[in-house]
């Protein structure tokens, strides 16, 4: 059961590092937080209301959006969303002449359709409560390096799409997202089993000399949702250790 709170806010994604980071801290903040994610509930979210959603048949069936979307709108409270956080993705890697079909559409249906579908669908909820959108894109977005152009022009597009809706949307609702650089997550760990000097020099080009947490983006997404700073809005925010503005020469 949902607690009885005031606020609610949506987390797609929740499940992941950054996602149950943000969920944890819109919970501690006083939201009342429904948990989005496409695996089985974890047992440390089952004081949330959680869903599980396959955002890519979300992206690609209406019947199933629309269920998903009515599901959704039952848990709000005078049918108000105050929230709502696009955070799931898909990371596919692989260059330009081996990426297929596939992998192409499910990245688009995933990072950029189904946050789109889901700002629309929910709509009336988060203008209702004259509420906000965060997507969370990636230093990806500008910056990238080789094997990830699938990755990278999705987010771009997520990018591209929090300007867009800014201006379509104007005062009804604040559209702004989050752009990180590397995050110290478990799956980021993982591409990095075995490769202890490439995680330290990782770090190290960050001018921080570290690596970014999620508790980090998480602060970053709950200051996004104050409404003392409204006049925020279409922005796309760099939370990246200062590395987008760091030139590298050949020693």
């Amino acid at each position: 059961m949902l607690n009885e709170k005031e606020m609610y806010c949506l987390i797609t994604g929740a499940a992941g590092g950054i996602g149950s980071a943000m969920v944890n801290r819109f919970h501690e903040s006083g939201y009342n937080v429904i948990a989005i994610d496409k695996c089985d509930m974890p047992d440390y979210m089952k004081c949330y209301k959680y869903l599980r959603v396959d955002l890519e048949e979300f992206a690609i069936n209406e019947a199933y959006a629309e269920n998903v979307i009515h599901e959704i709108i039952q848990y709000l409270e005078n049918n108000k969303l105050d929230v709502l956080i696009n955070n799931a993705a898909v990371q596919i890697l692989g260059g330009f002449d081996n990426i297929n079909r596939d992998q192409w559409k499910k990245s688009f249906n995933i990072n950029v359709l189904a946050p789109f579908l889901l700002v629309q669908g929910l709509l009336l909820p988060l203008e209702n409560s004259k509420g906000c959108v965060i997507n969370i894109s990636s230093i990806h977005s500008r910056l990238t390096k080789k094997n990830f152009v699938a990755y990278s022009t999705s987010k771009a597009a997520l990018s591209a799409l929090t300007r867009a809706m800014a201006i379509d949307l104007e005062n009804r609702v604040r559209v702004n997202s989050i752009e990180p650089a590397a995050i110290e997550t478990d799956m980021l760990k993982k591409g990095f089993k075995d490769k202890i000097e490439m995680y330290s020099e990782l770090k190290n080009c960050h001018p921080q000399k570290r690596i970014g947490t999620p508790e980090e983006v998480a602060n970053m997404a709950l200051l996004l949702s104050n409404k003392s700073i409204e006049f925020l809005h279409g922005s796309n925010i760099a939370i990246d250790g200062g590395i987008s503005g760091r030139l590298y020469d050949p020693d």
